[in-house]
């Protein structure tokens, strides 16, 4: 069975579960710049650099993916957010990239694998691939609306190196998240589809979007049906939301995109907004009932979190859709569907 096979079982059966954030996980952590840093000889500051923890510290990383299996999570996504050589250049680590990857990969597989031993339950692994801090459809200089710091064929570039190394590592799944720009995801698409033909092999992609706003649009501008018609023709195993805002927001956009995507809806917010320290007041129990009126409503079929969200937020989630009913997916008539900025659908 192929991953995207037993995927679609696991997820036909139950509601399933994605884990929740990294970032605010290892900031509880309390690390030193050593920390980070290790014996790599790196001349920049390392601290910040999450992604390198799985060369220098990989017990923390590993830690948390198994917090997060042990509160009944069933995909564990990859430490690598900005495992790329645009993010990593930032800390003089771009020429780690492949290493950082494949160490990341290859951790939370193994760590998925021994819980799936232990209960015969299968676990998955999403090779997580931010959105870099480069964007293609935008200029980062007001006075020239033409100029733009990266071009597609780099981006795409960039793009297949990680996810190469990731599914070397083990990945079952590519997850191209915290898409803020649309053209930036299609590069990211652009990238696994080489890869595809290289392996000779699918390598499936998950796809979860985030909003700037609250009517619904990224930064490049796309609704959320804009967005699903921009990328539907790579047939993502997954589509879906993350991080934008707590769950409260996400609802109305939620509901639309479970209309209207003939593939499995995965969604993971932020735990409320922030607040004014940047930190993330939302209790588990709070964000659960949050999300599991989605799940009520038959709109998910995976759930997890974003920015802010704990073992515990997860632990409450998997608990508040336990025995409820996954989301079946639409039939949808065949017709022309197109995007600009907005959707349009010709036909039917």
């Amino acid at each position: 069975m192929s991953a995207r096979e037993a995927l679609l079982a696991a997820a036909a059966q139950r509601i399933l579960i994605t884990d929740g954030a990294f970032g605010t996980e290892i900031q509880r952590c309390k690390l030193g710049e050593a920390d980070y840093a290790g014996d790599l000889g790196l001349a920049r500051d390392q601290k910040g650099n999450n992604d390198i923890l799985a060369l220098t510290r990989p017990s923390v990383p590993e830690a948390i993916h198994r917090a997060y299996f042990e509160a009944g999570a069933d995909i564990a996504e990859t430490n690598t957010f900005s495992a790329n050589r645009i993010s990593q250049a930032d800390y003089g680590a771009e020429h780690l990239v492949r290493e950082i990857n494949l160490a990341s990969a290859r951790l939370a597989r193994r760590v998925a694998d021994e819980f799936t031993r232990r209960d015969g339950r299968p676990r998955f692994v999403a090779g997580a691939i931010g959105p870099t801090n480069k964007t293609l459809s935008l200029s980062p200089d007001v006075n020239d609306p033409g100029f733009r710091e990266i071009d597609w064929d780099t981006l795409v570039d960039v793009y297949h190196q990680q996810a190469a190394a990731l599914v070397e590592g083990g990945a079952d799944f590519i997850l191209i998240e915290t898409v803020f720009d649309t053209l930036n995801a299609k590069a990211g698409i652009m990238a696994v589809k080489r890869l595809e033909a290289e392996l000779a092999g699918e390598v499936p992609i998950m796809l979860s979007m985030t909003l700037t706003d609250l009517s619904g649009r990224n930064l490049s501008g796309h609704t959320v049906e804009a967005f699903w018609h921009a990328v539907r023709h790579a047939r993502p195993v997954t589509i879906g939301l993350n991080c934008s805002f707590g769950a409260t927001q996400l609802r109305p956009h939620v509901k639309v995109l479970s209309e209207i995507a003939d593939t499995l809806i995965m969604v993971y917010p932020n735990a409320g907004l922030p607040n004014e320290l940047g930190e993330y007041d939302e209790m588990p129990d709070t964000t659960a009932a949050l999300v599991g009126e989605w799940a009520e409503h038959g709109q998910v079929n995976i759930l997890g979190g974003c920015c802010g969200s704990t073992p515990a937020h997860i632990a409450a989630m998997a608990s508040a859709v336990a025995g409820l009913a996954p989301r079946r997916l639409p039939k949808l008539a065949p017709v022309t569907r197109l995007a600009g900025l907005e959707p349009f659908v010709m036909g039917g």
